[in-house]
């Protein structure tokens, strides 16, 4: 196994694509010096096409409000114990300043799935008065779900320059296990063209470790986000929320293998997609404490530090053990810089790095 490995790593290193049976070989991976070996080869392929730096998207959480029923969200329709908030709008700008003032290049606005007037003309102001008020100079980053091409139009026009939008599974039988009957998988594919269509730079992702998921799922989903021609991936271990109907079917949760299967989903990703941005998401940390250090040595150059007021953070919970609820948008800062530096890797201030592979687009 160790010298198939090998051949296998050496292989996608020398511009030879990775397929199905041998992303599985590597999803398999036991032993750790093959782990260790998975996790440096995509850590080199990142410093050769996107280079040592981490680029900061401050991460604004503007509402738990949606309208979105998944089976496996904290903050889903039918869970009536969660508070439900939404950010005034002076309050987004508000962080998107300080973000700006602090070095950031990017933000996030991230929210639960609504479709309305109201919620269109919401993020519309949003948008111009963030950009009013820090010169155009932060890109924006929109992850609200799935909408209607004009109002993508919309919000593009305001503003917006990419959309994360996670497909969660190419697997349409297991996304209708994860879903109420009207959440339909191929709106979800209509709108990623849309985004495409509209100009966005458009990111996607899956959730990793779902009960009943199997690792041909997971070469599977590489293989439909590399067919989709994505420019970010944002992919994360799937972990319970007890206020959901997944939670139930959780007998056992081992957070050593999830945090280990979303570390080789990452390095995959990396050599599968040399070009493109990977976050190292939140869920790595909730795992571990040193899970985002981790998931940029195994191939990841972005993280969303948090600029959310701290009294909502607590009541914007996808899943149990969200890391850093109490600390301030300073405190967050300055941790991330930390481990940054642990690792001998630069923040890329006031950059707003966009990926290789969508510059190669746009040339």
């Amino acid at each position: 196994m160790s010298g198939k490995v090998e051949r296998i790593l050496k292989s996608a290193t020398s511009d030879s694509e990775l397929k199905r049976d041998e992303i599985i070989s590597l999803l398999e991976v036991s032993a750790p010096d093959q782990k260790r070996n998975l996790f440096s080869t995509a850590y080199e392929v990142k410093k050769r096409t996107v280079g040592p730096v981490v680029y900061f998207r401050g991460l604004i959480e503007l509402s738990n409000r949606c309208n979105k029923d998944c089976y496996y969200c904290g903050i889903r329709k039918s869970n009536r114990l969660v508070p439900r908030f939404r950010l005034e709008v002076d309050e987004v700008v508000e962080a998107a300043v300080w973000a700006h003032r602090n070095g950031y290049g990017s933000l996030v606005l991230q929210g639960g799935e609504l479709q309305n007037d109201s919620h269109t003309r919401y993020i519309t102001e949003a948008l111009s008065k963030i950009h009013a008020a820090t010169n155009n100079e932060l890109a924006a980053t929109l992850s609200l779900g799935e909408q209607s091409r004009e109002v993508l139009r919309q919000w593009r026009e305001a503003g917006a320059h990419r959309y994360l939008l996670r497909m969660e599974t190419s697997n349409q039988k297991l996304y209708k296990q994860f879903h109420p009957d009207n959440h339909q998988w191929e709106s979800r594919m209509q709108c990623l063209s849309d985004l495409r269509s509209e100009d966005y730079q458009v990111g996607t992702g899956v959730l990793i470790g779902l009960p009943g998921q199997t690792l041909g799922d997971l070469a599977d989903d590489l293989l439909y986000i590399r067919d989709l021609d994505v420019d970010m991936v944002g992919m994360g271990p799937f972990i319970p929320h007890d206020d959901t109907p997944l939670a139930s079917h959780v007998k056992t949760f081992d957070k050593n293998a999830q945090l280990e299967m979303g570390l080789k989903m990452l390095s995959c990703t990396r050599l599968l997609l040399p070009d493109v941005n990977i976050a190292a998401t939140t869920a790595l940390q909730a795992l571990s404490d040193t899970g985002r250090e981790l998931g940029l040595q195994a191939g990841a150059n972005v993280v969303m530090p948090n600029v959310t007021d701290p009294k909502y953070r607590a009541v914007y919970q996808l899943y149990n053990g969200k890391p850093s609820i109490n600390e301030n948008s300073e405190q967050s800062r300055a941790g991330f810089e930390k481990s940054i530096s642990s690792i001998g890797e630069t923040i890329g201030f006031g950059l707003w790095g966009n990926s290789p592979r969508y510059k190669k687009r746009n040339c």
